[in-house]
């Protein structure tokens, strides 16, 4: 069960991390990754909204109808984002000035709805809290690595800290999003590479009896796809 618990924590730092291998949260992530203090607060505030949205999720999911629960999620998500703004706003001006809508829309982000979806609705509230960290976390520092890339090579700087070294040679279209594009891509190519080209596979409960679920690259083929795909056949 630890080793569970732990698979849970640590699966999306790189495994399933949600940036480079599930490809969600594009938007924020080709957004905020110009600087590294942009891309490290986007990357807490939305650990933040993750973790509790998570645990509140799952302590409620024996109680939201079925029937409306995405809903449910999106009002729990979106008052957690509103609280997050708030502490933003008075604690940490300059950051919410440099995210600006960016942090609002964390409410929308795929990635913190999917995990409510397919995760906290389903598990304990300690492995939700476990998998709300490890997956923000992972987008933390999917950001970081990529806003990295982008100031460094891009504006020859760290954390708007000059590097002179890099003045001569930065290359400014990395700070567009042409080439946010292009780093984006690299990384994910250096991920895939990493982890030998395996996708995690899930089967879920709509994978069952299906006779390409082992070649299922993302293991979450949707009811509609699996009726089509029997419909099919």
């Amino acid at each position: 069960m630890k080793n569970n618990n732990l698979s849970v924590l640590f699966k999306g730092i790189l495994k399933e991390n949600p940036v480079f291998v599930l490809v969600l949260g594009t938007c924020p992530t080709l957004a905020t990754t110009t600087n590294v203090v942009g891309a490290f607060g986007m990357g807490i505030a939305a650990l933040a909204v993750l973790l509790c949205s998570n645990i509140l999720i799952s302590l409620l999911r024996k109680i939201i109808p079925d029937s409306v629960r995405i809903p449910c999620y999106i009002v729990i998500i979106a008052g957690f984002v509103t609280m997050v703004e708030m502490l933003v706003h008075a604690y940490f001006p300059k950051l919410y000035e440099m995210l600006g809508v960016y942090l609002a829309l964390i409410t929308v982000n795929c990635i913190i709805l999917g995990r409510a979806e397919m995760f906290a609705s389903k598990n304990s509230v300690f492995r939700s809290a476990l998998d709300g960290i490890g997956m923000g976390l992972g987008f933390t520092l999917a950001l970081v690595a990529m806003a990295t890339v982008r100031e460094v090579f891009g504006n020859a700087s760290f954390a708007g800290i000059a590097i002179p070294f890099f003045e001569p040679y930065k290359i400014e279209v990395l700070t567009k999003a042409p080439g946010g594009m292009l780093v984006y891509g690299l990384l994910i190519a250096l991920v895939f590479a990493l982890t030998h080209g395996k996708a995690p596979v899930k089967k879920s409960f709509v994978c069952e009896g299906c006779p390409h679920v082992e070649h299922c690259r993302t293991g979450c083929l949707s009811e509609a796809a699996v009726a089509e795909e029997g419909g099919a056949q």
